[in-house]
């Protein structure tokens, strides 16, 4: 005869083991579809984002011209994960709630703009519009950073979190491999969260398992040499996601019955996100530094510095990946090791981040100053013959 202690822990063994299957199986499948359908899409668009010969050597690092169509994946996949969510669990509220219809609707404004750019080369005022109706959308359906007790100044900085991730990681895709590698850091890091706190059934977690396996799937297609972009589609459509991802698990912790440090989830949100940030605040400065706009592609960006420096692509990548992999790690410590939030930490992780700052923006001028004196030379050179 079977203790009631003996009865609960054999539910929860069997509750466990439910739940890994569930996730494994989801995130094998969802790994062969995508691997499957990026298959399909390159093989059949072999146009989409390509919109001169020349865009690849204008905008990109590469000189080669590929579709961009890995992006269309991404929004499949998320599509996929929420549907299967009911199927798996019992949907309770999940579906039910402005949250939810705030995250679908937001998610499907991003990947239309983006599809509509790679398809027709939209103009820069209406994509700003339509990323700014997400952030809008997001804080109307409840998804707003709430770091501070003015409502105002909680909703300018919700706006320019949903901007700027948007144009940060659109500006990222500059380089094989390397938009795929960061976000695929973020959304690990969402991921542990969730897990650290033994929240399974969220909804959240098998959309992030989704967007994980539809990223790997990409990434065998983009890594470098590469044979398909994701494209703007792509890109739009996960700065979307990561903005709302880090708004509900980053900037705010629904898991802390106690007040939050505000210093805390700052920082939280800084080291989940630190590559997308630290190459928009790099290549924004620098531009501005010398009188150019920051909305305009260019060769300028941290991956490029590192290329410039003499590593290879694929060396460049492998550096951006040991930065997720740290960041990973931080994200655990601060989540699951610190359990009251002090000054310190704010200084540690502070320094941590100026450290990574200045050598990017260092690497970038110095690489900025001997293209210069390299490009002298030739000129010196062609008038001299």
């Amino acid at each position: 005869m079977l203790t009631h202690f003996e009865i609960i822990v054999m539910k929860i063994f069997v509750q466990e083991n439910y739940y890994l299957l569930v996730y494994l199986s989801f995130f094998i499948c969802s790994i062969v579809f995508s691997f499957l359908i990026n298959s399909l899409f390159l093989r059949f668009f072999r146009t989409l984002g390509i919109r001169n010969k020349n865009d690849g050597t204008i905008i990109r690092w590469g000189t080669m011209s590929k579709p961009a169509v890995g992006g269309i994946s991404f929004y499949i996949l998320f599509l996929l994960a929420v549907a299967s969510y009911s199927f798996f669990f019992s949907p309770s509220q999940a579906f039910y709630n402005s949250k939810f219809v705030g995250l679908l609707l937001s998610m499907a404004l991003g990947f239309v703009i983006g599809l509509a750019d790679d398809a027709y080369d939209t103009k820069p005022f209406l994509k700003f519009f339509i990323q700014l109706s997400c952030a809008a959308i997001m804080i109307v359906s409840g998804i707003s950073i709430d770091l501070t007790s003015s409502t105002i100044f909680n909703y300018i900085l919700t706006v320019f979190w949903v901007v700027g991730i948007m144009n940060s990681v659109n500006m990222l895709d500059n380089m094989d491999g390397i938009t795929a590698t960061v976000s695929l850091g973020i959304v690990l890091n969402a991921i542990l969260i969730i897990v650290l706190n033994h929240d399974l059934e969220s909804m959240h977690l098998i959309i992030l398992v989704g967007v994980l396996s539809a990223l790997l799937g990409f990434l065998y297609f983009n890594w470098n040499p590469s044979k398909m972009y994701m494209g703007d589609t792509g890109s739009q459509f996960l700065g979307a996601f990561l903005g709302a991802i880090g708004i509900m698990y980053f900037w705010q912790d629904n898991y802390m019955l106690s007040h939050v440090s505000p210093a805390r989830q700052f920082t939280l949100a800084v080291m989940g996100f630190i590559l997308p940030i630290l190459d928009t605040t790099v290549v924004v400065t620098n531009r501005l530094l010398k009188g150019q706009s920051p909305f305009v592609g260019g060769k300028d960006h941290t991956t490029h510095s590192l290329a410039y420096m003499g590593l290879s692509d694929r060396q460049v990548a492998l550096v951006f990946l040991t930065l997720s992999i740290v960041s990973i790690f931080q994200v655990i410590f601060i989540e699951r090791f610190i359990i009251e939030w002090t000054h310190t930490y704010t200084i540690l992780f502070s320094i941590y981040f100026l450290t990574l700052l200045f050598f990017f923006f260092y690497s970038t001028r110095h690489s900025n100053a001997s293209l210069l004196k390299e490009s002298k030379k030739k000129l010196r050179n062609i008038k001299v013959t």
